[in-house]
């Protein structure tokens, strides 16, 4: 057995991305937008995140939300993300993208992978929403993907534990599976023990109070039910908290 799980957190923000710093995670995925899925950080986020964190940031290129089937605008965009996210320090970028049919398109795929070698590739939870699990990974990993981020096809990866373990084992030293989605302090250790899994994603998240002193009423930006002064981002005790749980389990 052996001792080697690392802990990539979520990143939706700068002050998350901070946290995840400094609780000591391995490595950021910097996203926007994490409440929607998440969506390609702006050009001033990626390039501030990578001059100021000395642990390696892989950035999302996804250009929306919704499905992962991108039309050609959609598509070259997507490229421009990967040159800018290559040329400001990125270490990899999490990206993903799907047929009509849900099949993984390796056409398109290839040529994002290739554009950003030598960065490393991580195949995003596109891959969830694939229509046959195991086809699907052996096409992530003839197109030579570095990993696959899953919720094991399910709402969250403690539902999913049961196909991400059986990923883990069909995938063996080919690619690395890491589950992702609902992962907290309270799952984590049943999680690994069940999957065997060797990178875990989670966000880490918690509320923090906005610091305006002045507090406007009945306005909102996104509804009726969000709430502009409660900020979700990720907390570096929970981090710490995480990665001091990863290194006592043995896999």
């Amino acid at each position: 057995m052996s001792n080697n799980i690392k802990i990539e957190i979520c990143a939706g923000s700068i002050e998350s991305a901070i946290a995840a710093n400094k609780g000591g995670a391995d490595r950021i995925e910097l996203c926007s937008a994490l409440s929607e899925g998440g969506i390609t950080p702006s050009a001033g986020i990626i390039e501030y995140v990578c001059d100021n964190l000395n642990i390696p940031a892989f950035i999302l290129i996804r250009p929306r939300t919704g499905d992962f089937h991108y039309s050609r605008a959609d598509y070259e965009a997507m490229k421009k993300d990967i040159l800018f996210a290559k040329r400001n320090g990125a270490k990899g970028i999490v990206t993903g993208m799907l047929n009509t049919d849900g099949t993984i398109d390796t056409c398109r795929m290839k040529d994002l992978i290739e554009m950003a070698s030598p960065m490393q590739v991580t195949f995003h939870r596109a891959f969830d929403m694939t229509r046959n699990p195991v086809e699907a990974l052996e096409e992530i990993i003839k197109l030579g993907c570095h990993r696959i981020l899953t919720s094991g096809q399910a709402n969250n990866a403690i539902e999913g534990a049961d196909l991400l373990a059986e990923l883990v084992k069909i995938a063996g030293q080919r690619i690395i599976i890491m589950p992702g989605s609902g992962i907290n302090l309270s799952n984590f250790s049943n999680l690994a023990e069940k999957t065997k899994a060797t990178e875990f994603h989670l966000s880490a998240t918690r509320s923090f109070k906005s610091r305006m002193s002045f507090l406007k009423t009945g306005v909102s930006m996104a509804g009726k039910n969000s709430n502009e002064f409660e900020i979700i981002q990720t907390d570096a005790e929970t981090v710490e908290s995480i990665c001091n749980l990863a290194k006592q389990i043995r896999i």
